[in-house]
């Protein structure tokens, strides 16, 4: 039977012209989605950092380039289990290993931070909130 199926779609392919048969759409920018629970309480806690630390280095990513915009979102009707806040960055390709040395290092200067301070601070952070896991998406364009 799957024999049947395949053959008429094979057949339709082959008399469709080449060009036709190019996708639609082109990749575009890449999406990092961070799914972030925060216990109960603490929600002003948390906006305050992301509105704080968060803001600025995402701005500071955007101005030099290395990302091509951020947003926060809700979960309004959150179920059992789910994320409460979904960071999402967006970016255009990835960096090589000198690229992320010098990102680091220009951050770190931009910030007036420490590896170590910024260890320290994601830990006092995590007293009431979880990273309950990420994503990377990407995006499609429409090629016309």
């Amino acid at each position: 039977m799957k024999k049947l199926m395949i053959l008429p779609a094979l057949a339709l392919g082959l008399a469709t012209p080449l060009a036709a048969q190019e996708y639609p759409v082109i990749p575009g920018d890449y999406v990092s989605v961070s799914m972030i629970s925060v216990e109960d309480g603490h929600d002003l806690e948390y906006a305050n950092h992301l509105a704080g630390m968060w803001r600025k280095g995402q701005d500071f990513a955007v101005k030099q380039g290395w990302i091509t915009g951020y947003e926060i979102q809700t979960n309004e009707y959150k179920r059992p289990g789910e994320p409460d806040f979904f960071l999402v960055t967006r970016f255009a390709k990835f960096t090589d290993p000198a690229q992320e040395d010098a990102r680091e290092k220009a951050y770190n200067a931009y910030m007036a931070t420490t590896a170590a301070q910024m260890q320290a601070a994601s830990g006092e952070r995590a007293k009431y909130r979880k990273v309950m896991g990420s994503m990377l998406l990407r995006t499609w364009k429409w090629r016309n």
